[in-house]
């Protein structure tokens, strides 16, 4: 017991104030990747970089000024580093074949190379919907429109089909309306056309269609086809549906059924 004493206040004097200065290295080296990283991305924002170029490689020289970080921490506290990074190396290259984070890293490198979207663009993959949030080294982040944040693997993503709902200036508003066969088809496409060119945010070119798309079991349906702003997409296709209703109230359209006067059919 008197000599365990004596070589425990030995090893406490010896590698305790290397394990401090290793927390210390560790805790500031941190904080200084942060900083760096923020810098880098504020320097490629005032060049006007696009965002998700920004997020990619900020992420990118984070994680590589904090491997830098622990390295050197853990060469303070005595461990051999050559021998400690090659097992490192060794180990994170199989462990990164095996997890499919390798995959996914490349993946990465591949949206941003290819660029399908950009940060701020609703898109559709991996069988989930929402906006760009982030595009990451091994992931990337959607926010759904019910503020969901979704977390999808880069390789999944590019794996799949990708529908980008922001990449065209342009939208076309798909809508189906049904009308009872007694009702004047004539007078149906008018009021349709009159409400169409009413409103200011349907857009001239290209000319919205209107047309009798079939000949239902119980009502003719009428495909209505506007093109608008994609911002303005969702805004148009439900009220369009609304004034659609109303007018045909108004108007006195069609009588399928003695308990409703119209019909809605609406495809998105």
């Amino acid at each position: 017991m008197e000599n365990i004493i004596p070589k425990l206040q030995e090893w406490v004097a010896l590698y305790g104030v290397r394990a401090l200065v290793a927390i210390i290295i560790l805790v500031v080296g941190r904080w200084i990747a942060k900083m760096l990283r923020n810098l880098v991305e504020r320097m490629m924002r005032k060049r006007e970089v696009e965002p998700t170029i920004v997020s990619f490689v900020g992420n990118l020289v984070y994680v590589a000024l904090l491997v830098f970080v622990i390295i050197a921490a853990i060469n303070q506290i005595g461990v051999q580093t050559k021998s400690f990074i090659a097992v490192i190396a060794a180990g994170l290259a199989i462990g990164l074949a095996l997890q499919g984070s390798l995959a996914n890293f490349a993946a990465g490198f591949l949206l941003i190379l290819f660029r399908p979207f950009k940060v701020g663009d609703y898109i559709e993959g991996a069988g989930v919907a929402g906006v760009v949030d982030a595009v990451q080294l091994f992931v990337t982040q959607l926010k759904t429109p019910d503020n969901k944040l979704v977390i999808i693997p880069n390789a999944k993503l590019t794996g799949d089909n990708i529908i980008n709902y922001s990449a065209n200036e342009n939208r076309r508003v798909d809508l189906i309306f049904g009308v009872s066969y007694r009702a004047d088809l004539r007078k149906v496409r008018e009021v349709l056309q009159d409400i169409l060119s009413k409103d200011s945010r349907i857009l001239k070119d290209p000319a919205p269609t209107i047309a009798v798309l079939e000949l239902a079991d119980n009502s003719v349906n009428f495909a209505v086809r506007p093109w608008v702003k994609t911002a303005d997409y969702w805004d148009v296709y439900f009220g369009l549906t609304e004034n659609v209703k109303r007018r045909f109230d108004e108007e006195g359209i069609g009588i399928p059924f003695p308990q409703r006067d119209v019909h809605l059919f609406q495809t998105t």
